[in-house]
């Protein structure tokens, strides 16, 4: 697993982690941006990221979520690698708005048993407002969330709004493990 992190962590500050004048979706503005979607759907970041939340995940998850659009890929990634793994473990998608038409459905995905037990997986968490809201749907359908797992935490907040809602944190790297190996791989240039 050491192998698998060290490789996604290059991959991250290769591709995703950017230094400069940004916006985030919070409003904040930020010295750095980490588009982690340039790692998510690529097909080795998808792998690695997959192999590594699935032994992170509680042996007890009945389902992985995620807010739209982020955690998309991290979501359905997962969940393929499980079925390969002989743990399949279906996926769900919370939109950011109700659907209009249809069942006018928050969650997208199979249909679960009430009291299922959700993990909520995120790419990059700042204040950690955006997966919270997946956590209140899927607590409001009666599912059972205690976990949020990231890939990245930008330690700006959202580990003490879970751990307030009664929510286990873990990130697989924090921003400056991402910022001291982008200095790293920057020098060997």
């Amino acid at each position: 697993m050491n192998i698998l992190r060290k490789n996604l962590l290059d991959l991250f500050c290769q591709l995703a982690y950017r230094d400069g004048d940004f916006v985030l979706s919070s409003g904040q503005k930020s010295s750095y941006y980490i588009n982690g979607k340039q790692v998510t759907l690529h097909a080795e970041g998808a792998l690695l990221i997959s192999r590594l939340l699935l032994s992170l995940l509680p042996i007890n998850t009945d389902a992985v979520a995620g807010l739209e659009l982020g955690a998309v890929p991290i979501v359905s990634s997962v969940s393929v690698i499980s079925a390969l793994e002989n743990r399949p473990i279906p996926g769900l998608i919370i939109r950011k708005e109700v659907k209009e038409h249809g069942t006018k459905a928050y969650i997208e995905g199979p249909t679960l048993p009430s009291w299922s037990r959700v993990v909520v997986l995120e790419d990059v968490v700042t204040t950690g407002k955006s997966a919270m809201r997946a956590v209140n749907h899927l607590r409001d359908s009666c599912y059972v969330v205690d976990t949020v797992i990231s890939l990245i935490d930008r330690k700006q907040g959202g580990k003490d709004l879970y751990q307030s809602k009664g929510l286990d944190f873990f990130a697989l790297f924090d921003i400056e493990e991402i910022k001291e190996r982008y200095k790293e791989l920057e020098n060997f240039k």
